[in-house]
C-alpha cells in the first residue's frame, strides 16, 4: 500500500473516532477479536487533552497501532496477538490536533436512544434498546417532521397509549423537551459513562 493510501486510511479512522461521519472502510485488525472487550467504551481526547468523543476498543486499538493516537490510561484486560499482548486502552489521545466543528450527529434511532439515555420520555423508565421505539411528538398525520426536535424514545406501552395524538391530547407529559445531539449532550454522556470508569474522571471533571 502506498503512503498516500496509508494517510487516507489513518485520516478516515481518526475522523470516525472523533464522531465525524465517514464511509465505512475495511480495516484488518491485527489482534484477535474478543467481542465483549472490543465493544467497551474508550474516551478519546484531542491532542490538547480535551475530551471529544467516546469510541469502541476496536477502533481505539486501530488508531494506536497506526500511530495516530497514544494510550493515556489502560485497564487490566489484555488483547493477545500472535506475537504480543496489548493492554486494553481506557483513554486515548490523538497525537495531532483535530479541529472539531460544532458537534452534531446523524439523525437515527440509535442516536435518539443515546440522547434520551434509553429512557421513555413519557413514563421516565429505562428500557433496553429492543424495548423502545421512536415517537413523533407531533404526529406525522398532523405535519410532524422526523427531526431531533420531534422524535423521542418511547416504550411500546406509552406509544400505544399516545397513539396518533399529541401528548396534551393523550393526557401525558414529556419528561424533557427534545433537542439536537450537540457537543453539550456528548459531554453529558461522557460524564455519565465516566462515573463508571474512574480513569476518565480527571479528563472530564475540571
Amino acid at each position: 500500500m502506498s503512503s498516500g493510501a496509508n494517510d487516507s486510511v489513518s485520516r478516515r479512522e481518526t475522523l470516525a473516532a472523533t464522531g465525524t461521519p465517514v464511509l465505512p472502510a475495511r480495516v484488518s485488525a491485527p489482534v484477535h477479536r474478543r467481542p465483549a472487550i472490543m465493544q467497551e467504551p474508550v474516551l478519546v481526547l484531542n491532542a490538547t487533552f480535551e475530551p471529544i468523543n467516546v469510541t469502541a476498543v476496536r477502533r481505539a486499538m486501530v488508531l494506536l497501532l497506526k500511530g495516530v493516537a497514544q494510550a493515556e490510561e489502560t485497564n487490566h484486560s489484555e488483547i493477545h496477538s500472535a506475537r504480543r499482548a496489548v493492554r486494553v486502552p481506557s483513554v486515548i489521545r490523538l497525537l495531532a490536533y483535530r479541529h472539531i466543528p460544532q458537534q452534531t450527529r446523524a439523525l437515527s434511532r440509535k442516536n435518539i436512544l443515546l440522547r434520551d439515555r434509553n429512557t421513555c420520555q413519557f413514563c421516565v423508565r429505562v428500557f433496553s434498546a429492543s424495548e423502545l421505539t421512536l415517537d413523533h411528538v407531533v404526529p406525522r398525520s398532523r405535519g410532524g417532521r422526523s427531526s431531533w426536535e420531534n422524535l423521542v424514545a418511547c416504550c411500546y406501552q406509552c406509544n400505544n397509549r399516545k397513539g396518533d395524538r399529541t401528548p396534551e391530547e393523550a393526557g401525558i407529559k414529556l419528561a424533557r423537551r427534545p433537542r439536537p445531539f450537540t457537543l453539550y449532550t456528548s459531554r453529558q454522556l461522557m460524564r455519565l459513562i465516566g462515573h463508571r470508569d474512574e480513569k476518565w474522571r480527571k479528563y472530564l471533571f475540571y
